[in-house]
């Protein structure tokens, strides 16, 4: 850091006192003047700037504080929008950088990933407190219990997520990736969107975003992805008394694949980590390409990468303080491993080298083939057997307790006794909720969306079945719980 103080004379390097000072109507145009420099500098360059009284005279103090965007540069004349060079110093001595001295300072900037570069565009009172105590106690860190008496600029500096003077402590962009509340404020985009087409034709989809501190979005995300795509299967077989079980997508491998999205995208770049959920595959699409040396032929013929370049080395760290990724290099074995365990195709990785990483996990064949027979019956089918109960069954719930032999034979008729009266069985056995992966797996079902359509749907929209988030059927948290109604039906079902 530099420090240039306007208003006292210097010889011989040493300052003249007592000051010559400013005439104080002469601050703000001095001020304005240094903004104005500050934009002829590429990228533009703005010093900390403030105003003294020294032994009574008015000066102009200005901090000038090693810029991470460097090398800066600047016209060769105040005059000139011409040609521009970069400079240095050199002793008492402003240089043009050439040669050695130009590629050393190319060498310092690259030593600065965008996630450990100072945000100037915020302040450390943008970081939220409870975030970081929480994630210190999370990581029981010894900070935590110092914590709850430092102050907040104090724990800053602790934990390396901001730099600067005391006069002006400036947040680094990691700690507000991870610190603050609603990072988009200071970023473009760097959020999770996870798509979900719920017919082949992809006609038909809906948008989820997940937003917030870092590891916040991907444990959502991660927790939405666990509840309302992944599934098991279980295939029994005539030859053996074993069952067959696999997943569709195993959750090890899409844990790991958005892990690693999150790890390595670039959060200076305006995209999102797009999420794409198709009944036969998940693509996760991630910005820009990969960090030489690791290229398209590297991810395609190596299960670990072992030479590599990390583009956010602290956002890494983090991560790998909160157990959500390992940052060893095993992000590539552990993806591999768990699609091979499930019997499911191998992950392809994708990139043009520059400007995305796609991966795309397959699901399971033997899952694949059961998604598509359902989604030839089509949704429509689906409605009007929804519709079709939703009418018998309006008599039965005016009549309550008096429900008419006609009636309760007109419902079994479209009901599949069995299958829809095991839902109710199992939701009649507690008061509490129960979750839905808890109810296919008493039935031997798959936790997968076509298995609730034909199964929960209906109950739902006759009044047998209540929801503990009825505004949102999708909800991560989503539980189920029997209604009066459909106890009394359950009673005749039973009889």
């Amino acid at each position: 850091m530099v420090v240039i103080i306007i208003g006292v004379g210097e010889k011989d390097g040493q300052p003249v006192l007592p000051p010559i000072g400013l005439r104080q109507n002469q601050l703000d145009s001095i001020q304005k003047k240094i903004i104005e420099l500050g934009h002829k500098v590429s990228p533009n360059y703005f010093p900390i700037v403030q105003p003294y009284v020294l032994q009574d005279k008015h000066v102009l103090v200005l901090w000038c504080i090693a810029g991470d965007n460097r090398p800066y540069t600047a016209p060769v004349s105040l005059g000139s929008d011409g040609k521009r060079q970069p400079y240095i110093r050199l002793g008492a001595t402003t240089v043009i950088a050439k040669g050695e001295n130009l590629r050393r300072l190319h060498e310092l900037t690259a030593r600065i990933p965008f996630d450990d570069r100072m945000n100037n565009q915020a302040s450390i009172q943008d970081f939220d407190l409870g975030l970081i105590q929480a994630y210190l106690q999370e990581v029981k860190s010894s900070l935590y219990a110092e914590s709850l008496r430092m102050s907040l600029s104090d724990i800053s500096r602790a934990m390396y997520i901001a730099k600067g003077p005391d006069e002006d402590l400036r947040p680094l962009n990691v700690g507000l990736l991870f610190f603050s509340k609603e990072p988009e404020r200071f970023f473009s985009r760097p959020w999770i969107e996870v798509v979900w087409h719920e017919s082949t034709s992809g006609r038909k989809f809906k948008e989820f975003y997940f937003k917030g501190p870092l590891h916040k979005q991907l444990r959502d995300a991660l927790s939405f992805l666990k509840t309302n795509i992944i599934a098991e299967q279980i295939v029994k077989r005539p030859d053996r008394a074993e069952a067959d079980r696999f997943y569709n997508f195993p959750y090890e491998a899409v844990e790991e694949t958005l892990a690693n999205a999150v790890y390595h995208k670039s959060y200076a770049l305006g995209a999102p980590i797009e999420v794409q959920i198709w009944h036969d595959k998940i693509e996760v699409l991630s910005l820009p390409g990969p960090v030489p040396p690791v290229n398209a032929v590297t991810l395609k013929n190596q299960r670990r990468i072992v030479a590599r370049e990390n583009r956010n080395r602290r956002i890494g760290d983090f991560l790998k303080e909160l157990h959500l990724t390992e940052g060893r290099g095993t992000g590539f074995p552990t993806i591999y491993d768990a699609m091979e365990n499930n019997g499911s195709p191998a992950p392809i990785f994708e990139t043009d080298d520059q400007t995305y990483v796609l991966v795309t996990l397959a699901t399971h064949e033997l899952f694949q083939t059961s998604v598509q027979e359902n989604d030839q019956v089509g949704d429509q089918d689906n409605s009007l057997y929804i519709s079709t109960l939703v009418d018998l069954m309006a008599f039965v719930n005016q009549a309550a307790n008096q429900v008419t032999n006609q009636a309760t034979n007109q419902a079994l008729a479209v009901l599949d006794k069995e299958v829809h009266g095991r839902v109710l069985d199992i939701l009649a056995e507690t008061v509490n909720w129960v979750k839905r992966e808890d109810i296919f797996k008493h039935m031997e079902l798959s936790n997968q969306t076509f298995n609730r359509k034909k199964f929960l749907d209906p109950l739902i929209d006759i009044g047998w079945i209540q929801l503990a988030y009825p505004d949102t059927r999708t909800h991560p948290n989503q539980r189920y719980k029997i209604t009066d109604t459909g106890r009394r039906l359950l009673n005749i079902i039973n009889k």
